[in-house]
């Protein structure tokens, strides 16, 4: 059954690759730790001290396991830092086909796989508290704080330049904050909506962008994995450094996608990898960075196929660099 390729008088079994990975994959799902971990993983990234929290278990016996995951392919390992994230391997690869499969025949309601994702929803309300906490704390200096990187000015005009002159009928900000980017962009948008968690931070972006005529930009409490906008509805939708708050921005990623109509530009604003442990420690920062390589994958996978990436490197000795990615939906949808 092996499929072969002739060379001469020899026959190469080319699906023998493929049997062994299989195989491969499959002994590293064999294990119900390894299957429990798996069914958060698939809900999204996590370290390895979220995962062993959630499973009510050791992290070097968490850590053990989750190498046999990566050596498998089923899971995906990525070092930052002091912190090591952790998440299943990609849509389209034989792996997560595998992954999905044994997960639909998994029973959720199943005591032990039912109180893991308790643990794991009190783990990332947690943190949610935290960062809301940060928001209001710092809300009114949020500009101040920001401009500690890169001028903000500098990160606007680059925004614009890879979103392109337009005009855009309707644009949607994720994570809106004081309504920076709304208004780098009034000029080119016939109309504008964003949308935050923190109230703190609607109530300052509204007062900002009151200045605005009438119906041009409104704001609205609204969570990146819910948006409250309907898909396909924006031409233009930008995500200006938010991502690396997130517990999982691969999904802020897919969601704000999906709110672009065929065509439409996904413009994202974030920064480039680093190792300032104390943003994550003061700053709320979860993810300290991201690479090219990561977001193309993300973005590859939310139906925005070609990335540009744009590099802006700060002006100061020590400052952090950040990373402009923008890219079209693809107008056929891609499969997932």
């Amino acid at each position: 059954m092996f499929i072969s390729q002739s060379h001469g008088s020899e026959a190469i079994p080319t699906a023998l690759a493929g049997a062994a990975r299989m195989v491969a994959a499959l002994r590293g799902a064999g294990e119900t730790t390894r299957l429990r971990a798996l069914a958060l993983l698939a809900r999204g990234e996590l370290s390895v001290g979220e995962l062993a929290l959630a499973l009510g278990q050791s992290q070097p016996r968490i850590s053990r396991h989750l190498r046999l995951l990566t050596e498998s392919g089923l899971v995906e390992r990525i070092p930052e830092g002091a912190w090591v994230f952790y998440r299943v391997a990609p849509e389209g690869t034989p792996e997560r086909t595998l992954i999905n499969a044994v997960i639909a025949m998994l029973d959720a309601a199943e005591p032990e796989l039912a109180r893991d994702a308790e643990r794991l929803a009190e783990i990332r309300q947690a943190r949610a508290d935290q960062a809301a906490a940060y928001f209001a704390a710092n809300a009114e200096d949020w500009a101040r704080l920001q401009g500690l990187h890169l001028p903000e000015e500098d990160i606007e005009a680059a925004m614009r330049a890879a979103a392109g002159a337009g005009p855009f009928e309707f644009m949607v900000d994720v994570g809106v904050g004081q309504g920076r980017m709304i208004e780098a962009f009034a000029d080119r948008v016939r109309r504008a909506e964003g949308f935050d968690t923190s109230r703190q931070m609607l109530t300052i972006a509204r007062a900002a962008l009151a200045r605005l005529p009438d119906g041009k930009a409104t704001v609205r409490f609204g969570d990146v994995y819910e948006p409250p906008v309907a898909p396909g509805a924006a031409d233009l939708v930008t995500i200006h450094q938010v991502l690396h708050f997130l517990p999982d921005p691969g999904r802020a990623v897919m969601e704000a996608a999906r709110l672009l109509k065929p065509g439409g530009r996904l413009v994202i604003a974030d920064f480039a990898p680093h190792s300032l442990e104390f943003l994550r420690e003061k700053h709320a920062h979860r993810r300290l960075g991201f690479s090219d390589a990561e977001m193309a994958q993300w973005c590859a996978a939310a139906g925005v196929p070609k990335l540009k990436a744009t590099t802006l490197k700060g002006r100061e000795a020590g400052a952090l660099t950040v990373k402009i990615w923008a890219g079209d939906r693809a107008a056929v949808e891609m499969a997932r």
